[in-house]
C-alpha cells in the first residue's frame, strides 16, 4: 500500500483537536557534523534501516496503547538528516500512524532535508510515502560561507534543491542564517532578496549562535572564531530581515520564522502554543497528557542505546510530571516568541509581574489585551530580558 497526496490515510474530523498534537521522529544520523551544530547527531558508516523501522513502529504503538486515539494534526521527520532515511522507513511509520491513531484533516507531513544530490534525487519517493511539506537546510547562498559553515554542498546544489522541491512537495521552506563571520548588512540584504526570489511560502530565518559543546563553541572560546558581527551588526541584520520579508509577503509569525497567511508550520506551532507531542527516536523530547497530567518526556541520547531501550520495552530514558508552574513558565517562554503572543486565559496571573508587564507595555516592548499578551517587534528582539522581568519568582 502507498499513500497518493494522503488520500488514502485514515483521517479524524478536525474538531477531535485542541491545542493540537503532533508526532515528531528523530533520525540522527547525518554525514557529516557540522560545527556550529548542537542537536543529537551522529556520523555512522552503517546502518540497519529495517532494524530502524522496527524501532520506530514499536515505539509509536506504545505510545497509542498509552494515550487512545488521539488524531494526528502533524508528523515532523527531523535530525539529523532524515532525507537519509530510506523511504520504506518513512511509509512504514506513516502507515503505522495511519492504521493506529488515525489523521487530522490535511495532516502536515514534514521532512528536513539538506541539498545534496543524493537527498534531492529521493524527494518523489518521500513524496510517494505521504510527505507533503519539505524543510531545506540551505543556511546559505554563498560558497564561501558554506565552507566555513562546514556544509557539504554548494550554493548551485543548494538552488537546484529548492528548484527541484517546488516541483515535488506542495509546501516548501528553507533555512538561511545570517549574522555569520565577516559578513556585511549589504551581503545579506542580497542573500535574503535571492531567498525570497524563489517563491517558497515559508522561511526560517536565523543568527548564527555558537553554543557550548560543539566546535565553533570550543574555537571561540580559544580566540579562533573571527569576524563574528558586533550587536549592533546583528540587531540591523534582524531588522532588515523583518522590513524584507514583511514585504515580500512572508512576515513574521515566529522571531526567527516568516511564512505566508496559511503556510504557517503547523507543527511547530504545536511546540509554541503548548500543544502535545509524542518524541520518538534518540534525544527525542515529547509533551503528553496522560492520567490526567502533563508529562514532559526524553530519551537516551545515543543511538545504540536508544534501540536496546526500546528492545527491552520503552525507548524512554526519563519521565517528568509538570507542575501548573512548570507548565506555564514554558508556555509563556514558548508562546511569546509567537506574533499572536500568548492567551493570558492559560496563566494564572500569580505567576506573572503585572507591575512589569505595565512598565513594559509603556516602554513599547509589550501588547495586552483582555485575553491576549504579544511582544512587540521591538520586544522581540528583547525576549530573554522580558522573560526574567515578567515571571515572578516569588
Amino acid at each position: 500500500m502507498r499513500f497518493k497526496n494522503l488520500s488514502q490515510m485514515h483521517l479524524v474530523d478536525d474538531a477531535a483537536i485542541d491545542a493540537g498534537f503532533g508526532i515528531y521522529i528523530h533520525w540522527p544520523f547525518c554525514e557529516a557534523k557540522c560545527p556550529y551544530c548542537d542537536f543529537n547527531s551522529h556520523v555512522a558508516r552503517q546502518i540497519d534501516h529495517r532494524v530502524w523501522a522496527k524501532a520506530y513502529v514499536a515505539e509509536l504503538e506504545r505510545y497509542r496503547e498509552e494515550l487512545g486515539p488521539v488524531p494526528i494534526q502533524s508528523v515532523f521527520f527531523g535530525g539529523g538528516t532524515p532525507s537519509l532515511m530510506e523511504p520504506e522507513i518513512v511509509e512504514t511509520i506513516l502507515l503505522c500512524l495511519s492504521e493506529s491513531w488515525g489523521f487530522a484533516q490535511k495532516p502536515e507531513i514534514t521532512m528536513e532535508a539538506n541539498p545534496s544530490s543524493v537527498e534531492s534525487g529521493r524527494f518523489r519517493d518521500y513524496r510517494n510515502a505521504g510527505v507533503n511539506r519539505i524543510s531545506l537546510g540551505i543556511q546559505s547562498l554563498n560558497d564561501d560561507d558554506l565552507k566555513s559553515l562546514g556544509r557539504i554542498h554548494t550554493a548551485d546544489e543548494g538552488r537546484r534543491a529548492i528548484s527541484i522541491a517546488q516541483e515535488v512537495f506542495p509546501r516548501v521552506s528553507f533555512d538561511l542564517m545570517y549574522a555569520r563571520q565577516n559578513q556585511s548588512l549589504a551581503a545579506w540584504q542580497s542573500e535574503l532578496a535571492e531567498a525570497l526570489s524563489f517563491g517558497v511560502t515559508h522561511l526560517s530565518l536565523y543568527q548564527l549562535t555558537i553554543e557550548n559543546g560543539t566546535a565553533f563553541g570550543r574555537r571561540f572560546k580559544k580566540g579562533k572564531l573571527p569576524g563574528l558581527p558586533d550587536q549592533d551588526l546583528a540587531a540591523d541584520m534582524y531588522l532588515v530581515t523583518q522590513d524584507a520579508t514583511a514585504a515580500a509577503g512572508l512576515p513574521a509569525y515566529e522571531i526567527s520564522n516568516h511564512a505566508a497567511d496559511g503556510a504557517q508550520s503547523r507543527h511547530n506551532l504545536i511546540y509554541w502554543r503548548g500543544g502535545d507531542y509524542v518524541g520518538i527516536g534518540p534525544g527525542a523530547h515529547g509533551r503528553i497528557a496522560a492520567h490526567g497530567q502533563r508529562i514532559a518526556t526524553d530519551t537516551p541520547l545515543e543511538p545504540e542505546a536508544w534501540l536496546a531501550a526500546v528492545e527491552c520495552g520503552s525507548g524512554d530514558k526519563s519521565r517528568e510530571t509538570l507542575t501548573a508552574r512548570d507548565t506555564a513558565l514554558e508556555y509563556l517562554m514558548m508562546s511569546l516568541r509567537l506574533v499572536e503572543g500568548c492567551d493570558l486565559r492559560r496563566l494564572p496571573s500569580t505567576f506573572l509581574n503585572m507591575a512589569k508587564i505595565n512598565e513594559l507595555r509603556d516602554m513599547g516592548a509589550l501588547e495586552m489585551t483582555n485575553s491576549h499578551l504579544r511582544a512587540t517587534e521591538q520586544g522581540r528582539a528583547l525576549l530573554n530580558y522580558i522573560l526574567t522581568e515578567i515571571w515572578n519568582d516569588d
